[in-house]
């Protein structure tokens, strides 16, 4: 069968587009394509509710990024349709409607919840017949992605799987993709040749900073900490589309312009991301995942408070980054990083667990063998959401105190491995899983005490779990307030 083929994307944000584009490129190579459209869908609207959609989104993320995160968390109840929200979309996207009525897409692919909510209206409506793909492109997935019409949604993670089953979704409509990016990470390259294209050394760690495609990230700070790094290296700085800021960059490494190379857009970020050692910066669901396709260690700065947080979140649990919360310790960081090549070694390989340079092509060859009818949800299905992070009020009584102590128990065996205070524990209560207010135990393992020594965990903590750990890759440990 032969196919008509619409992707459909948003401008809010690169990634969107980004991953449309992946898809695009693979869709292209099969014989059962008949006619394919990639449509940014903010361009079948009108102006006003572009600029409310993109232009709004980028400045809020630059100067109130804190309210971003605010309606992240606060619109992130699943099944709790905002009515006004669709139809302000609807009503507003009127051209964009008329070109999907128009067009008669057999397969279409949406990479953004605003088109997939018009094409799952135009279904309901009965007014096309075609297959409905949500391409999710962040590893934490928000309610506003769902569906209540589709036929397959492709996700990054098998623990997105697993919250989108227990929202009621089939199991087996749901894939596990990874986020599409470009078919170039799946190619091989001449290391030596990018290396001497960029006239960069084989003998020394290359650093990659990202300011992400507009170049609005804080490439100016990363490149002062990384001047008064301590270990021999050497460092790409892509600016985006930011002139203004290359420039400046450029006159700022003056002093050490031997060591560092300041690029605009480039399309070359497949090969970069393969030489580099390490990437420096935000972590956006595209630049997380192409890092990740080319086993690309990230260091993590300035996440936007949303989605980016919750990436961020999702990165060092797989243990393949850290992350730098004060710019005034990136060098310090990043040089410990670099002189641990044990760790580094450890964080590359992490990066084959959770990398996927071949999604597009999963998705794209799912597609086009797809013979199930649309899944239809036609009543929210009950569910019970547990909270992510249990108030210590409701565990201790009296209050957790600093000076409080607590026993350290090997679940496995019951033995006693140590004491810690109370100040000790609540590193542990901020930065791990507390199930219910009788949740006892943590599950650990060598990334765990990676991930508590960057946020602060005291060296006798780290001692104490490491103890826990033994030769053990990972374990559970039993706490106990005395």
């Amino acid at each position: 069968m032969k196919h008509r083929v619409l992707i459909l994307s948003t401008s809010a944000g690169s990634g969107h587009k980004s991953a449309a584009a992946a898809l695009e490129k693979v869709f292209q190579r099969s014989p059962q394509v008949e006619e394919l459209v990639n449509l940014d869908a903010l361009e079948r609207t009108n102006e006003l509710y572009r600029a409310f959609y993109s232009d709004l989104y980028l400045r809020l993320v630059q100067e109130r990024p804190q309210l971003v995160g605010w309606w992240y968390q606060a619109s992130d109840e699943p099944w709790k349709t905002d009515t006004f929200r669709l139809l302000f979309d609807r009503i507003n996207a009127d051209p964009l409607t008329r070109f999907i009525r128009e067009f008669r897409p057999t397969i279409t692919v949406c990479t953004h919840f605003m088109p997939a909510g018009i094409v799952a209206q135009l279904l309901a409506e009965d007014a096309i017949d075609t297959r409905l793909a949500i391409v999710t492109t962040d590893y934490d997935f928000h309610s506003m992605w769902l569906s209540p019409r589709f036929n397959r949604y492709f996700v990054a993670l098998e623990e997105t799987k697993v919250h989108l089953m227990a929202l009621g979704l089939p199991e087996d409509r749901i894939t596990i993709s990874g986020i599409p990016v470009d078919p170039a990470f799946e190619a091989p390259i001449n290391r030596d040749e990018v290396l001497a294209h960029y006239h960069l050394r084989p003998d020394l760690p290359m650093i990659l900073v990202s300011a992400g495609a507009a170049g609005i990230g804080p490439a100016r700070d990363v490149v002062q900490q990384i001047m008064t790094m301590k270990t021999p290296s050497q460092v790409i700085v892509v600016c985006g589309r930011n002139e203004e800021l290359r420039k400046e960059l450029i006159e700022l490494t003056e002093p050490q312009a031997k060591r560092f190379r300041l690029l605009g857009f480039t399309d070359d970020m497949p090969s970069l991301m393969k030489i580099a050692t390490i990437l420096i910066g935000k972590p956006g669901g595209l630049t997380s995942s192409e890092a990740m396709a080319a086993g690309l260690p990230m260091v993590i700065i300035s996440p936007i408070p949303g989605q980016e947080e919750r990436n961020s979140d999702h990165l060092l649990e797989e243990g393949v980054a850290l992350r730098c919360n004060q710019m005034t310790t990136l060098a310090y960081k990043v040089d410990r990083l670099l002189q641990n090549p044990e760790r580094l070694a450890r964080m590359r390989e992490n990066t084959r667990n959770i990398g996927r340079p071949d999604a597009a092509r999963v998705i794209v060859d799912t597609l086009l063998h797809e013979v199930n009818e649309p899944v239809v949800i036609e009543e929210s299905p009950p569910i019970r959401i547990l909270p992510f992070r249990i108030n210590l009020a409701d565990l201790f009584d009296p209050p957790l105190a600093d000076d409080d102590r607590f026993t350290i128990v090997d679940a496995l065996s019951g033995e006693l491995i140590d004491e810690v205070t109370g100040k000790e524990m609540r590193v542990l209560f901020d930065n791990l899983e507390i199930e219910s207010t009788t949740d006892a135990d943590f599950y650990i393992n060598r990334d765990t005490l990676a991930l508590l020594a960057d946020r602060g965990a005291s060296p006798h903590l780290i001692d104490v779990l490491q103890r826990a750990l033994g030769n053990r890759d990972e374990c559970d440990i039993r706490w106990r307030r005395q």
